[in-house]
């Protein structure tokens, strides 16, 4: 021991010196070396502790030495508290590795016994805990040391954590090692440490096992209680007595629960309704709110303990297992036509820990099952957002939003109440929402969708099915006061439009074309109820201004050949059309050079003058052929492209006499 102090002292001005050559240096090597033979062998005492500790974490021996040297840091007595304060405000300095890190709190962890005094150390407890919003640093270790400090319980992790899911970022594992219990990961370092303290024979005998003891995993209970297996129907009820019960597990026929309705028991486990079509017809009709908390009692705690509380295995052995209960719920649901909200709670808590692919068709139709609740509005858009972040451009992603949507719309239009100011939630509680309210959860919703869809075609580089998911989506809001009863109109956004307007496919301009005409059927009607009667809505002036902005550019680039020119919504400065060197830009998105229809011009080219040897699609645009070729793209199954210009430029089908200058006065005078 000895030896290994003159060591280190002889050292010192060598190790610590700043710019000292680590690489290669072989004095360093060897005294690392003897040591390290001298720690493993009998410990290290506390003013080698705090020296070496301090070297460590100061890098000044280089990041590969810093995690040996806290490998070999066995203390034979006592360890200093301030070495360990000092190890801790390296820690926001900024330089240690993450692996560093972690094996420092490791180390404290496994030594927290031995330390002299802990006056100082509880003293910056809060300091220390404040690390757990870091996304970098294992929030487990983190937990552990918060607890050993301040001898909280686990419970009060999990609470703090379930709190706070918005805030702190923590992967699936961490998540499920802190509500599992903490595990020993440090069983070397105490092996270590309880045989240099039997060596040593020692007055210090510290007891490790509050701190270092290796936790038992936790048996997996969903064997014993099977939160995944939906219970078969019972009676709760000893049918052996006076009163006549119909027992739900007698049923076969829907006329025998219509007969026997009033006479029927609820089961002894709510859970078991999920099984049976004819049982859910029953809850539906009784509308009693006891049967329903108790089912989502159930139904909340199987969810919990199966993903949120089980074991760092996992949970269910099998995937298969998971997706079955997931069915079940989701199918009864629908059944219901509205979500459980004990589903809604778990998906709060699960999407932050989630990793996006685990099950994830059954997670985004859980989703689009969301109920909206007055004091939930901001959490449904946190968890969108939180949700998002892992599985951001995904097509599934769209497409389980637009069936939110959808949900929500029609709950909007059929439990709307007759005085329409309040909507009714859902069917078996009194919740209600004020119409405003509503409007604008759908509004933060559209736009939030808006923001995500038009980030997303700009990083994916238009993906034509995340185009398609989009305008899906676009085709349930371009409808919402037509089809859906509900006063608002929201316009696409710039990165939603041009990208659909100039796209590649001719599937994504026809469907644009629909969009953009049922708008305009939206608010023609609003427009028209606003001035027949004494409403107390009306669509804003901005959003007559944003469509006709859409209409002027998508008309100029289609019908009139004026694409990207002054006063057309897509205007590009000329220089830059100039460097382009195209010859007739402004021609280059119409009905015929279009991109999306330059293959239909050209087979209606060949048709018109198949003896022509070369291709001049400028005829097309010439007298009748004009007219024809327009007739001809309505033949080809563009129906939403054909009522947009019927609509929007005076053409049709019988008037025969339509041609490009009409189509752009008619366009000036709308």
């Amino acid at each position: 021991l000895n030896s290994a102090e003159q060591i280190i002292t002889t050292n010192k001005s060598i190790l610590v010196q700043d710019g000292t050559i680590v690489k290669g240096n072989d004095q360093l090597e060897k005294s690392l070396v003897v040591v390290e033979t001298v720690a493993l062998g009998r410990g290290l005492p506390p003013e080698a502790v705090s020296l070496l500790l301090d070297l460590a974490l100061s890098l000044r021996a280089g990041s590969v030495n810093c995690g040996r040297i806290l490998k070999f840091l066995i203390p034979a007595s006592v360890v200093p508290q301030e070495a360990v304060v000092r190890g801790v405000s390296w820690l926001c300095v900024g330089r240690l590795p993450i692996n560093s890190q972690v094996l420092f709190l490791r180390w404290v962890l496994t030594v927290f016994d031995l330390i002299d005094f802990k006056d100082h150390l509880r003293a910056i407890y809060g300091f220390i805990f404040s690390f757990v919003t870091e996304e970098n640093l294992v929030c487990t270790v983190l937990c552990h040391l918060s607890c050993t400090i301040t001898h909280i319980t686990t419970l009060h992790v999990r609470q703090f954590l379930y709190f706070n899911l918005y805030h702190i970022s923590v992967n699936s594992k961490m998540f499920f090692d802190i509500m599992a219990g903490f595990k020993n990961y440090n069983s070397t370092w105490k092996a270590t440490l309880t045989a240099v303290q039997r060596k040593n024979r020692g007055d210090v005998t510290a007891d490790l096992s509050l701190t270092t003891e290796l936790k038992e995993k936790p048996a997996s209970r969903k064997r014993k209680l099977h939160h995944l297996e939906v219970p078969a129907l019972s009676s709760a009820f000893d049918t052996s007595a006076e009163r006549k019960v119909f027992r739900l597990q007698e049923m076969r026929t829907f006329e025998e629960l219509l007969q026997n309705i009033h006479n029927i028991e609820l089961p002894a486990q709510m859970g078991s309704l999920l099984g049976s079509s004819l049982a859910l017809h029953f809850l539906d009709c009784v509308q009693d709110e006891s049967a329903f908390l108790r089912l989502n009692f159930w139904l909340g705690h199987s969810l919990q303990e199966e993903f949120l509380l089980c074991s760092a295995d996992g949970g269910s052995d099998s995937p298969d297992e998971a997706a079955r209960f997931l069915n079940t719920v989701l199918s009864s649901q629908q059944f219901l036509q509205e979500g459980f909200f004990s589903t809604e709670s778990f998906l709060y808590k699960f999407l932050s820990v989630w990793d996006g692919s685990l099950l994830r068709t059954h997670i985004l139709d859980l989703l689009s099952h969301i109920p909206l609740m007055p004091s939930h509005c901001e959490n449904n858009r946190a968890v969108l957002s939180l949700f998002l972040l892992s599985s951001a451009f995904n097509m599934c992603v769209i497409e389980c939003l637009n069936n939110m949507l959808v949900k929500w719309l029609t709950w909007h239009s059929v439990n709307a109440l007759e005085e329409g100011l309040d909507i009714s939630l859902n069917s078996n509680g009194t919740v209600t929402m004020t119409l405003s309210g509503f409007m604008d959860t759908v509004i933060e919703l559209v736009r939030f969708v808006g923001r995500l869809a038009s980030e997303g075609l700009r990083l994916e580089n238009c993906h034509v099915l995340l185009l398609s998911q989009t305008l899906a989506f676009y085709e349930t809001v371009c409808d919402m006061f037509v089809r859906y009863g509900l006063p608002l109109v929201i316009m696409p956004p710039a990165g939603v439009f041009y990208p659909a307007l100039l796209a590649t496919d001719s599937l994504s301009v026809d469907r644009l074309g629909y969009i953009m005409y049922r708008y305009r059927k939206n608010l023609t009607l609003a427009k028209k109820q606003e001035q027949q009667s004494e409403q107390t809505f009306h669509i804003s002036r901005n959003t007559y201004q944003e469509f006709n902005q859409h209409l002027v550019a998508m008309v100029s680039c289609l019908w009139n050949s004026k694409s990207f020119l002054p006063g057309t919504g897509i205007e590009i400065d000329k220089q830059m059309l100039l460097q382009s060197k195209v010859p007739e830009h402004w021609s280059h998105f119409d009905l015929v050079h279009h991109p999306a229809f330059f293959k239909y011009a050209f087979e209606f080219h060949q048709k018109c003058w198949p003896a022509r040897s070369s291709v001049d699609l400028a005829s097309i645009k010439v007298g009748k052929y004009w007219n024809w070729y327009v007739e001809f793209l309505f033949s080809q199954g563009f129906d939403g492209l054909s009522d947009f210009i019927q609509v929007n430029t005076g053409h049709s089908s019988s008037s025969g006499s339509s041609s490009q200058g009409d189509g752009h006065q008619t366009n000036q005078e709308r």
